[in-house]
């Protein structure tokens, strides 16, 4: 079992999920049940997935969950990208967290090839 807290893409991750919680809370009241769910249950499935995935025993079965961080990472970037789009979040603010996700999608691709090998 890994100790995710030591993990620094656990730790970028769960950064971002603070991060997007603070962006979203600005977000319409009539969006509390869409988009400002959607972003926030994205941003916080990534950490969890790490974590989760830190509990399990074999190596495959962290990068099945690694993977499942990744997808959640994609579904993030989009909501952010809509929320920009839909004039929620100022264009400086959505590059800002737009290039985080990114960064968190790295280093789980180059976590994934650690792991899976």
């Amino acid at each position: 079992m890994r100790d995710f807290k030591k993990l620094r893409v656990w730790e970028k991750a769960h950064r971002l999920t603070l991060a997007v919680y603070a962006a979203t809370a600005g977000f319409p009241k009539e969006e509390m049940y869409g988009l400002t769910s959607q972003a926030r249950r994205a941003a916080s499935s990534v950490p969890a997935n790490i974590a989760e995935g830190c509990g399990r025993d074999t190596g495959a079965d962290f990068a099945r969950f690694l993977h499942i961080a990744s997808g959640s990472a994609v579904e993030l970037e989009y909501h952010l990208l809509l929320a920009r789009d839909l004039g929620m979040i100022p264009a400086p603010k959505h590059a800002e967290l737009d290039f985080e996700v990114n960064e968190v999608k790295r280093m789980l691709a180059t976590l994934v090839r650690k792991v899976s090998h």
